[in-house]
């Protein structure tokens, strides 16, 4: 029987080292370097990430109707993205529990009405997105909701479904049976994010994944996960406050130079489309010794 190779990995920022160490020559935590196998069994395949792939073509033979951007009628995440989704891009988006990411993506996902969605939540029941979506008081009957955590399933009911957009949430929470490793675990995160790519690319589809940051405010997983998508979104603001600013921080298909502004309330997220208006109001707050 061949040896199982192994290595071990930092589950804070997903550095590789033969041996376990008790600090992190990388990212400085202690304690986070966990054993996992670093070889695929050959006999565990999947159809989906064993297909046949694209074939190569030249520009002139792609349809420029393939291209065109995706309206997410949320013109503070319209502009941060660039103008829009990219058919077959890989967008994460990272902040701190509780900021406000599932609800800014679930919102999107019920405002879309003329695109057939798929919300994939690993985290929460179907019953449990119900009630968010009632005190969002949106609805949408072309927005199909799963609660999974495997990514074959995820992929099987993508295929069959063949939606216009894919939201996970969240990756950490994704797990396939190609690993023998817990979900969350860098080999877990970098498999399951290089299988949904490759289901993005080969079908056009654009794809939102949610994911965890750590305490040091970035994102958590290997910083390869990073180098995979397309676009990074960091969402972010203070749970005492009612502000939240959504900025890009790697974007393929535009700047990251563009900034989003909400408002978080009891009926969710509400774009600030007028900032200037925001900052003279806060100040003209009454400060200490005037």
């Amino acid at each position: 029987m061949a040896k199982i190779k192994t290595s071990f990995f930092c589950q804070n920022c997903g550095a590789q080292s033969p041996k376990w160490v008790g600090r992190c020559n990388s990212c400085g935590e202690w304690n986070t370097f966990v054993e996992e196998i670093v070889e695929r069994e050959t006999t565990k395949t999947t159809s989906f990430l064993a297909g046949t792939g694209n074939q190569p073509k030249l520009l002139h033979e792609v349809s420029s109707e393939n291209t065109e951007r995706i309206d997410t009628c949320n013109q503070e995440l319209n502009r941060v993205l660039g103008g829009g989704l990219v058919p077959g891009s890989m967008v994460l988006i990272g902040g701190e529990p509780g900021i406000g990411k599932s609800t800014l993506v679930l919102q999107l996902a019920l405002d879309l009405k003329n695109r057939k969605i798929l919300y994939v939540s690993g985290e929460e029941s179907i019953q449990q997105i119900k009630i968010r979506a009632q005190r969002l008081q949106k609805e949408n009957q072309n927005c199909y909701f799963l609660s999974e955590t495997s990514l074959e399933h995820i992929l099987t009911q993508s295929q069959h479904m063949a939606p216009d957009l894919l939201i996970v949430d969240s990756i950490q929470t994704v797990s396939t049976e190609m690993i023998e490793s817990s979900p969350g675990s860098v080999g877990q995160i970098r498999e399951c994010t290089h299988g949904i790519l490759k289901y993005a690319k080969e079908n056009n589809v654009p794809v939102i994944l949610i994911g965890h940051i750590t305490k040091e405010g970035s994102l958590a997983g290997p910083k390869v996960l990073e180098h995979i998508v397309d676009t990074v979104l960091q969402f972010e603001g203070e749970n005492q406050y009612m502000y939240r600013i959504l900025r890009a921080i790697k974007n393929r298909f535009g700047s990251t130079s563009e900034l989003g502004i909400f408002e978080m309330g009891n009926g969710g997220l509400r774009e600030v489309s007028n900032p200037s208006e925001l900052l003279i109001n806060r100040a003209h707050e009454g400060l200490s010794g005037t």
